[in-house]
């Protein structure tokens, strides 16, 4: 859509009302994070074990030495080669991890591929991140990112589903505490308004110009390589 033409006294009046309504929201989004943060933890009874690299490594592994833990379930299903093309968009807007880090938090990904396609789909991209496969596990059905009605009832962002079946994404937190694994937060909507990227397209007049493809448009980084040697 074309923006208006003003004059600077147009402007500064409009850009002062639309102050006032960022500012509600800023108040608004800090008291959701409030009470996100307060969101009661729940015990993790069941022993995952995941396969990394390395071997297989458990949840509490995956903490590290650090107490908080943000999973990233990203979308790459075991029969498939790559890994899902919104998600490699989520995975370039994740934060330098030395910065979690430093906040006593580890970062993440899970996906049920088997560990030799993860590492050779995260190795294509040039990424760094941990990447764990759950294949064989309960994991992504007990956090309803893989859907199959003969496993679990179906469930995505706490409501039944029907239709929808296969992998889907989402994002889990969990706190280590006296030993004890919780799960205190999860999230399956938006979470491209956690993309940096977005943030900086959202303060253009243009915005994020999406398509039908949402976050899925973006190229991977190994296909932004591949551009640049042609």
């Amino acid at each position: 859509m074309a923006c208006k033409i003003g004059t600077p006294s147009e402007w500064r009046t409009a850009r002062l009302a639309l102050l006032s309504k960022e500012t509600k929201l800023n108040e608004l989004s800090a008291s959701i994070a409030a009470e996100r943060r307060a969101l009661p933890m729940v015990p993790i009874t069941k022993d995952y074990t995941f396969e990394s690299p390395d071997g297989p490594t458990t949840l509490k592994d995956l903490f590290g030495a650090k107490s908080q833990l943000i999973i990233y379930h990203y979308m790459f299903e075991p029969t498939a080669e790559e890994g899902c093309q919104g998600c490699a968009f989520m995975a370039a807007n994740f934060p330098d991890l030395r910065h979690l880090a430093q906040k006593d938090t580890a970062l993440v990904v899970v996906s049920r591929a088997p560990i030799e396609k993860i590492t050779a789909w995260k190795e294509k991209n040039f990424w760094d991140f941990p990447w764990v496969s759950s294949l064989g596990t309960d994991f992504n059905y007990d956090f309803h990112v893989t859907l199959d009605e003969n496993v679990v009832p179906m469930e995505y962002n706490f409501e039944p589903k029907q239709g929808m079946s296969g992998e889907q994404p989402g994002l889990s937190v969990f706190k280590l505490a006296d030993d004890q694994v919780y799960h205190t937060y999860s999230s399956y909507s938006r979470l491209d308004n956690l993309a940096g990227i977005y943030v900086f397209l959202d303060l253009t007049p243009a915005g994020r110009q999406e398509g039908v493809d949402g976050p899925a448009e973006f190229k991977t980084p190994a296909q932004y390589a591949q551009e640049s040697k042609a």
